[in-house]
């Protein structure tokens, strides 16, 4: 009994609500909406609720993937929170302002360390939205524009505005945006400048995350590849992927017989012994930059430098 009510001393429930959606929420995907409006709630759980149709919206249940429209009634259930998940180590919080390359009314960018991830979820207390949103309680609306993989680090967009998030998306959607990343494969890249396209297929989650394969019955997914430089045995690539599938990337480069040094899930475990061996202790895999159009069809282009521990990396070579 004791060790029960210390359990529900340190938990505290939130409230059934129901929630108009503004122009400004609308065209929102459902648990998108719900990871803002339950921070530190996990993203599996969060689908559970919405599987059971504990989220109801106009009286209704309602998939994943449903787009909030303007006038929407959402009914967000009672969940019950562990209050150290609520809020995020202060310290940590703040250490994210001291990443941020660009900022203006619409948008907000990062240079995202490794090891964090882009959001609280499958078994991560706190991502960059959290901790943005905590150290800056202005940024109640931030939102993210695309995604990087935990361990990736690199240019991250985020978007201050629904209005500017819905045009982001847009502009995805219509291929007007140029991601550029920088990896170090195992072996001798000598295929020039090579479009991989193949359909990447979520099978399964292998230790809590999805895993991706090559198969006929994915989505379509491309990726261009180009040599940068050479060092022997390795080869460090650019890679501008016009499509956004998870892991893709990665699961391209390896299903090309390149897997990045230090991928634990894709990757070859000789390669990544040998790599850590020489000092390499992370996924070598960078978002370089990212360009696209703002209102006004100017060009608005983000760089940030290679991160310092692969660039030290890439010295002992």
């Amino acid at each position: 009994m004791q060790e029960k009510s210390r359990a529900e001393a340190g938990a505290t429930t939130t409230r059934v609500r129901k929630i108009q959606i503004d122009a400004e929420t609308a065209g929102q995907r459902i648990d998108n909406f719900l990871c803002r409006e339950l921070p530190g709630v996990p993203k599996g759980r969060l689908y559970r609720l919405l599987r059971r149709g504990e989220v109801r919206v106009n009286g209704g249940r309602i998939r994943a993937e449903y787009r909030l429209a303007e006038g929407d009634e959402v009914r967000v259930p009672p969940v019950r929170l562990r209050r150290e998940a609520v809020s995020p180590p202060t310290r940590f919080a703040e250490s994210m302002l001291d990443c941020v390359v660009f900022e203006d009314k619409r948008l907000l960018v990062i240079d995202k360390p490794t090891g964090v991830a882009v959001h609280g979820g499958s078994g991560v207390s706190h991502g960059v939205i959290e901790l943005l949103r905590h150290a800056r309680p202005d940024l109640k609306d931030l939102s993210l524009v695309h995604r990087l993989d935990r361990e990736t680090s690199g240019c991250l967009v985020m978007a201050k505005r629904r209005s500017a998030l819905r045009a982001l998306h847009e502009q995805f959607r219509e291929g007007r945006v140029e991601k550029n990343y920088l990896a170090l494969v195992a072996g001798d890249w000598q295929l020039g400048e090579r479009l991989i396209d193949k359909p990447l297929l979520v099978t399964h989650r292998k230790g809590g995350e999805r895993h991706v394969v090559v198969s006929r019955d994915g989505k379509p997914a491309q990726t261009r590849v180009r040599l940068s430089r050479r060092f022997a045995p390795y080869s460090l690539v650019q890679c501008a992927p016009p499509t956004g599938r998870t892991h893709q990337i990665r699961v391209h480069l390896a299903d090309e017989g390149f897997p990045i040094l230090g991928d634990e899930r894709y990757g070859d475990d000789d390669a990544n012994r040998q790599a850590k061996r020489r000092g390499l202790s992370r996924l070598f895999l960078h978002a370089q930059s990212i360009s696209f159009p703002d209102d006004h069809g100017n060009e608005r282009h983000f760089t940030t430098p290679l991160a310092e521990d692969l660039d030290l990396f890439l010295g002992t070579l």
